[in-house]
């Protein structure tokens, strides 16, 4: 997979091989196939070979996948070979922030446009902004801004945070802290624990039980996500201090292997598949169907949305680097999310958000809509495009 072009013709709503075209619009999938995010690169393709199937019918593309491996200095040259040797027209995907703060500069030199499908640093679309970097997923702070009012609603006056010690989780703790702060509520204790290293979250537990605190909010996701939300359980805090958090803390990815210690959890994230509509439940019931029931989950809406998107801008004329970059930062759309534009000042997507809480049905582990926050829109943050 990770060298192979694969040019794909769309008839009928299949792939399908052919022989590449002079004309054929080249896309570089770049997303860890291997490796600690491999999991949340197979969702993405998988999201965004369902939008190819869907809304890219009669175009003519040829696919480039390359393996990012999650590592900065490997992704770079995957980047290079994307662009310089397979001379890709547009590249889509990158899970880590750090991937995407590397590639920054390699791709807004290039004048190649990318289309970020889950990396959430803010300063790709604040400060490090570029005409040629679009995101289909989400900003670290957008994630988590207006849970600090909604929580301090729900009656919530203290809170101890918790997540890993790197750039995503200082910025999503930042952000839910400012407006919790602001609503009038009280961080009384946080702590950063090593990325990667922390198997027991024991000793920071007990720190947040001594606190004082009505509640924890927290950030983790992947192993580290099921890890926590399962020692959170087993300690005995869910009873007396309810878990809020940032979505991919009880993902529909991977909460099963969180099993019932995922129970009451309420988090927020941009997209759940028990969101109520009619396309949504017609994206849920595609994705079900090819992957043995299983639904999708917000890594596997954002590859989706990637591919509509992309579909729109060629269909209205775009095939060249120049174009696409243009056309893609003035997408508009309603997807499985919902409402979905592209803020022309920062190329961050603009969506809605939503509060769930894990609950059980039957001996299933689902997701309870518990409200939908407003369209959320970034500040400029020192972008200049």
């Amino acid at each position: 997979m990770k060298n192979a072009g694969i040019l794909i013709t769309i008839a009928a709503s299949l792939l399908s091989a052919s022989i590449a075209s002079a004309d054929a619009v080249k896309v570089g999938v770049l997303l860890p196939y291997s490796g600690v995010y491999a999991a949340l690169g197979k969702e993405i393709d998988a999201g965004f070979n369902l939008g190819l199937e869907e809304f890219g019918k009669g175009l003519d593309l040829e696919i480039v996948r390359e393996d990012s491996e999650a590592d900065p200095g490997k992704s770079i040259a995957k980047a290079r070979k994307l662009v310089l040797q397979d001379k890709v027209d547009v590249m889509t995907g990158i899970v880590s922030s750090a991937v995407a703060g590397a590639l920054r500069d390699f791709v807004h030199g290039a004048k190649v446009p990318l289309m970020i499908t889950n990396a959430g640093n803010n300063s790709v679309t604040g400060a490090k902004c570029s005409p040629y970097i679009s995101r289909f997923s989400f900003s670290n702070g957008q994630i988590n801004r207006l849970m600090g009012q909604w929580v301090y609603d729900q009656g919530v006056r203290k809170v101890f945070t918790l997540a890993p010690d790197y750039t995503a989780g200082h910025e999503m703790i930042d952000s839910f802290a400012a407006t919790f702060v602001a609503a009038g509520g009280e961080i009384v204790g946080g702590e950063y624990t090593p990325f990667r290293k922390t198997k027991d979250f024991g000793p920071y537990l007990a720190t947040a039980k001594a606190s004082g605190a009505d509640a924890v909010y927290s950030f983790y996701a992947g192993g580290e996500a099921i890890t926590f939300v399962k020692q959170y359980d087993s300690f005995g805090l869910k009873a007396n201090m309810p878990l809020f958090g940032a979505g991919f803390l009880t993902s529909p990815l991977y909460v099963n292997a969180e099993g019932d210690a995922s129970i009451g959890v309420k988090t927020v994230l941009h997209y759940v598949p028990t969101i109520d509509s009619a396309i949504n439940n017609s994206f849920v019931a595609k994705f079900q169907s090819q992957h043995e029931g299983r639904s999708p989950s917000e890594f596997a809406v954002a590859g989706y949305d990637a591919a509509h998107a992309l579909s729109l801008a060629i269909q209205q004329g775009a095939t060249d680097r120049a174009s696409i970059a243009e056309s893609i930062s003035k997408v508009s759309f309603t997807g499985p999310r919902g409402e979905v534009t592209i803020d022309p000042k920062t190329n961050n997507i603009v969506q809605p958000l939503y509060v769930y809480e894990t609950v059980k049905k039957g001996d299933k582990l689902t997701q309870k809509v518990l409200a939908q926050l407003p369209n959320t829109q970034d500040d400029v943050n020192g972008c200049s495009l």
